[in-house]
């Protein structure tokens, strides 16, 4: 692919990265709007505090999805589906970057995003499902046992690029990676607070009006 053409996916990438699930399925579903209730994240978490798990499931998808699509495009148009080069290319790096970022600052809603935990586990399937399985399967273990959403989505995002040197050691790829899980955090940064607190909120638990 011609170098001046590659460049255009990064910004493509944050377009994809900027359609919020949360918004669109909770317009879809007329429920209220994801920002006005609970934690105010957009995300599928929050979502679920309304009592509809099929918005919740809908919105985990979607955010899932889109950045799985938004790296998985980038692949086969840099002409590597195998990874075989890729993670080494510094614009396949970008549209990870990109879309995580659409997703926590989307132009499409006032900037205003999620924090980024399905989005983040799309990306990760998109570069490989060995590392996508392992990182969910991190997040799901201590979800479950713990049933903090946010505790889980924080031990994901440690063990994530850790997870990415073991299967293919030192790559540029995991430089962009560990810039993701370090935004993961840092939007988490509430709940890190609440989580010392002993505050924070348990998965299932719904929004006190």
């Amino acid at each position: 692919m011609n170098q001046n053409l590659a460049i255009l996916l990064i910004p493509v990438a944050y377009l994809i990265g900027s359609i919020s699930f949360a918004v669109v399925v909770s317009k879809c579903m007329q429920l209220p709007d994801p920002h006005s209730y609970g934690s105010g994240n957009p995300g599928a978490t929050n979502v679920l505090r309304t009592g509809n798990k099929l918005a919740a499931v809908l919105t985990l998808l979607g955010d899932a999805l889109k950045g799985f699509i938004a790296v998985m495009l980038a692949r086969i148009l840099l002409g590597d589906e195998s990874l075989s080069s890729t993670l080494g290319s510094w614009v396949l790096c970008g549209v990870v970057i990109a879309v995580f970022l659409g997703h926590l600052f989307p132009i499409f809603h006032g900037f205003k995003g999620g924090k980024g935990v399905a989005t983040a586990c799309g990306i990760l399937f998109g570069i490989n499902w060995v590392l996508g399985i392992a990182t969910l399967g991190t997040w799901v273990i201590v979800a479950t046992f713990m049933r903090y959403s946010s505790l889980a989505a924080l031990s994901a995002a440690i063990f994530g690029p850790i997870y990415f040197v073991f299967l293919f050691g030192l790559q540029p790829m995991g430089v962009a990676l560990l810039v993701v899980s370090l935004l993961l955090i840092w939007r988490h940064k509430s709940n890190i607070q609440n989580l010392l607190n002993g505050t924070e909120s348990r998965i299932g638990s719904k929004s006190k009006s």
